[in-house]
């Protein structure tokens, strides 16, 4: 067995962003809640990470500690966010004003309340361009009008002058996309960028991420819950549970090998569009863990059919099988 680092070894491909014992705790009024418990997570330029989990596994809350986006008096945030030799943890606000939609770009889940609703759409990411950039209004305005074109925004000259409501919920989540691609990030992260999306345009959306990859060899880290999404877009995957990390690997490692049993009943959960039919389609049992009180073992072991007196103790993310960088935090290693 190799511990989590080791499956970066080898690879050949820069790491960007090297997270370490990540820790985020929002304090309420029963105590301290541990919304991200000691994560580790790498990604490397050009690739699609994916967090994957239920509601609360604490996806959003680790991605915006990535970059500042919840710290608070009520907030604590520690461990180590490593960008490219820098510790972001540690960083100044001034320090990540600068960065953020500079060097390391968001896609919010809700366009609408994103987006400024007095503010023409393409003002906003004149805006940000002029920010980070000593560049012309005129000339921002041109290049506007091009990444409107390039994200796939019908009639990009007059779609700069409409306000985020006479917008339709697509075309709003494309100028997220835009303002995010405004100064040519090294890392976008998209949290729950299709959500409330039909199925047309939730293709038409991720056709876009990944032709701006392609063009721009930028990293992204995908939050979703959709698995379908997972499976179309994503190059590794990180399953978190209880603001854990409880299996990570390829995508194929996990979509099609999970080792851990929660990615197992998150995949029997989904209804598969092959095959015969299964009827009833397969539930976690159990509720997920939303109090402040965590368990030192794995947090799963109350919803887990192969619970046994070794996951009282503290589960590591380890290698266990075979396969070089899947790796997983079940002493069972999710056989009976």
């Amino acid at each position: 067995m190799s511990e989590a680092g080791a499956a970066d070894e080898g690879t050949g491909d820069e790491v960007i962003l090297d997270v370490r014992d990540l820790r985020v705790g929002f304090t309420v009024a029963a105590g301290r809640l541990p919304a991200v418990d000691g994560v580790d997570l790498t990604l490397r330029r050009g690739e699609t990470l994916a967090l994957v989990g239920e509601s609360g596994s604490g996806k959003s809350a680790l991605a915006m500690a990535l970059i500042g986006l919840n710290r608070g008096p009520r907030t604590e945030i520690g461990g180590i966010v490593d960008f490219l030799g820098e510790n972001l943890v540690a960083a100044r606000e001034s320090r990540l004003r600068s960065i953020r939609g500079a060097r390391i770009a968001v896609v919010f889940q809700d366009a609408l309340a994103a987006l400024n609703p007095l503010q023409r759409a393409g003002s906003q990411v004149v805006e940000m361009i002029r920010t980070h950039q000593p560049t012309a209004r005129a000339d921002a305005w041109r290049q506007t009008v091009r990444l409107f074109g390039d994200v796939g925004i019908a009639s990009p000259e007059r779609s700069v002058r409409a306000y985020p409501h006479e917008l339709s919920g697509g075309m709003r989540q494309r100028v997220m996309i835009a303002l995010g691609l405004a100064n040519s990030p090294e890392i976008l992260i998209a949290d729950e960028p299709t959500t409330a999306l039909d199925v047309t345009i939730q293709a038409q959306v991720l056709a876009v991420l990944r032709d701006m990859q392609r063009d721009h060899g930028t990293a992204i880290i995908l939050i979703t819950h959709d698995l379908g999404v997972v499976s179309d877009v994503a190059m590794r995957i990180a399953v978190m549970y209880a603001g854990r990390v409880v299996e990570t690997g390829t995508r194929d490692q996990v979509l099609f090998r999970p080792r851990h049993p929660y990615t197992r009943g998150l995949l029997a959960s989904v209804p598969s569009l092959t095959g015969p039919v299964t009827g009833r389609l397969s539930a976690i049992g159990g509720n997920a863990l939303t109090g402040v009180d965590r368990p030192v073992g794995c947090a799963f072991a109350p919803r887990c059919d192969l619970v046994r007196e070794a996951c009282e103790a503290p589960v590591r993310l380890l290698q266990r099988g075979q396969e070089s960088g899947h790796l997983d935090a079940c002493v069972a290693g999710g056989q009976p």
